[in-house]
């Protein structure tokens, strides 16, 4: 057994000599705080939409982002808390991805949102799960966490998903770029979002994607990390888009109808990459 269920309890949490044990308390404190900011964010930004400054189609985005953040990712990550606590390896790799997420997903609002009220609170939302999942990541036993999956894992079903969808994304951005370098054919999104959402998918999930999916291929210990964490986030992300897209679709934007059918079908198929690869996992949940 791995050191995830070595959260200790009470007041002897200040006389803990393991090192890898105090990170993983401070890690799950500040995951803590960042659920309580996420909460504040959210809940601010659905109820005074008028925080944000942004065109039409993206405050749509960010209201259909605020409802998923308090529906679904607060939830999991307060789950994932809970189950990480109590030694849980579903938990714990859940917890790893929704801190990813969270980085992923406030690092739009930081670089992406015109300058409103919220500004400092982006900037934490964006390097405080950072430092958590470096803490929590750092006291892993990655050998021994990867031998608590059985050896049935159906990986390769998993491993296309994850390539699939990590090429998909580098041909689609680097098409768009080419047209509009190549033949002045601007990006349907603008060249200004275009470059800020192709360059955090090229960079947060393509990467991962790939090397996630080659690792667990080749049934390395830091394949079965890797891959939750990032099929986790990649299903969280779908699904914004599919809510976002219904939010747009309803307030009446051209040409966001047609993308809820694809969004949801590929939030599916993420959901069912992730559940096969925690459901292998031998720790209960």
């Amino acid at each position: 057994m791995d050191d995830i269920s070595a959260f200790p309890s009470g007041p002897s949490t200040a006389t803990v000599v393991d090192r890898r044990v105090a990170a993983a308390l401070v890690a799950w404190r500040l995951s803590e705080g960042i659920a309580a900011l996420m909460i504040f964010q959210a809940v601010v930004g659905v109820l005074a939409p008028s925080v944000y400054r942004d065109a039409g189609w993206i405050t749509a985005a960010w209201y259909g982002n605020d409802l998923v953040t308090l529906v679904v990712a607060v939830p999991l990550l307060a789950w994932s808390l809970h189950r990480a606590r109590r030694g849980s390896l579903r938990g714990a790799l859940t917890w790893y991805a929704m801190l990813g997420y969270a980085t992923y997903n406030y690092a739009y609002y930081l670089f992406g949102a015109e300058l409103n009220a919220f500004f400092l609170l982006y900037a934490a939302l964006f390097v405080l799960p950072v430092f958590a999942l470096i803490l929590a990541l750092g006291r892993l036993d990655v050998v021994s966490l990867a031998g608590r999956f059985a050896p049935i894992t159906r990986r390769r079903w998993i491993a296309g998903y994850m390539l699939a969808t990590g090429i998909g994304l580098t041909v689609a951005w680097t098409a768009q770029w080419a047209a509009y370098l190549l033949a002045g054919t601007e990006p349907s999104i603008g060249v200004d979002a275009f470059q800020l959402v192709a360059a955090m998918d090229l960079t947060f999930m393509v990467p991962w994607f790939v090397v996630g999916a080659v690792l667990l291929l080749r049934g390395s210990a830091w394949g079965f990390v890797v891959a939750p964490i990032i099929v986790i986030q990649g299903a969280m992300y779908t699904l914004v888009l599919a809510v976002t897209s219904t939010v747009a679709a309803g307030r009446g934007l051209e040409g966001t109808a047609e993308q809820i059918p694809i969004w949801t079908a590929w939030t599916l198929l993420g959901a069912g990459a992730a559940w096969g690869l925690l459901r292998s996992a031998k720790a209960a949940s």
